[in-house]
């Protein structure tokens, strides 16, 4: 029983003495890699020199702080939810009265995690968060050798004080 009309007749031909040597397809390879040597090189050398990024790249995630060097989030939890990817968690605490000067509101995420190997950096955590506390910058997130380290806390999150770090690209909105 025939299948389809497109079958072949194979053939078990000689090869000639030039096709057996294989002189040309080697000549043939060679020729392409003669020409690859004078190609442009694509390849960057990463740590110096390092290629643009776009406007709307995400990259690590940082905690932002306010004027007063007060931490914004309020561990109102609806980053967590708006994860796609459940990579965020957080433990809300009270604030007591010797730190007024660290947190804005009453509430405050006590811990505040993020699994680097789990965010998909879909940036739905900044649209979510009300008090515009979390952003995602252009920094790369950097490499690890183990899973733990990449389990992010406050201590990687929140900025520094005295080293603010710019999300102006990010903001598409104003806020007082």
């Amino acid at each position: 029983m025939q299948l389809t009309d497109r079958s072949k007749q194979v053939v078990n031909k000689k090869m000639s003495f030039k096709e057996r040597i294989y002189l040309p397809a080697i000549f043939g390879g060679m020729w392409i890699t003669l020409k690859h040597f004078f190609m442009k090189n694509n390849t960057l050398k990463y740590p110096e020199v390092q290629r643009e990024f776009s406007d709307v790249y995400r990259g690590q995630h940082v905690l932002k702080r306010d004027d007063d060097g007060k931490e914004r989030c309020t561990a109102c939890g609806l980053c967590a939810v708006a994860c796609p990817a459940e990579a965020i968690t957080m433990v809300a605490a009270e604030r007591k009265k010797e730190e007024e000067d660290l947190y804005r509101e009453e509430k405050y995420a006590e811990k505040y995690e993020i699994n680097m190997l789990r965010c998909i950096f879909c940036g739905l955590c900044e649209e979510a968060c009300p008090k515009h506390a979390i952003f995602l910058t252009d920094r790369i997130v950097d490499a690890e050798y183990s899973r733990e380290d990449f389990i992010y806390g406050k201590d990687k999150l929140v900025e520094p004080i005295d080293a603010p770090i710019s999300v102006e690209k990010r903001k598409v909105w104003t806020y007082q």
